[in-house]
């Protein structure tokens, strides 16, 4: 059985600790990644644009606790409020492209 220490490759070591893809371990360990980055992404553009976490609450009718969660990616979001987030809260235009 290979160690963390065999692993040659980002992808390996993820198979290593968290197993393969379509697991449920290495699913939860995507969702958590996933939540994370969306997280870093808000608080990234809160900041940029000079707001606390409850300026951005009171501009998309939400609480500073909800921001906070979604920021230290604890919760999942829905896509609506993620738009809601950005474009009302940020005054950011995000744009769909469907394939």
């Amino acid at each position: 059985m290979k160690t963390i220490k065999d692993a040659t490759t980002f992808d390996e070591l993820l198979d290593i600790k968290y197993g393969k893809l379509g697991t449920p371990k290495r699913d939860e360990f995507e969702a958590k990644s996933k939540a994370f980055i969306v997280g870093e992404m808000i608080k990234e553009a809160r900041k940029e644009a000079q707001l606390t976490q409850d300026d951005l609450a009171k501009r998309t009718g939400t609480k500073k606790s909800y921001i906070s969660r979604l920021e230290n990616g604890k919760i999942d979001i829905q896509i609506s409020t993620l738009f809601k987030i950005f474009e009302e809260g940020l005054g950011k235009k995000l744009g769909l492209t469907i394939l």
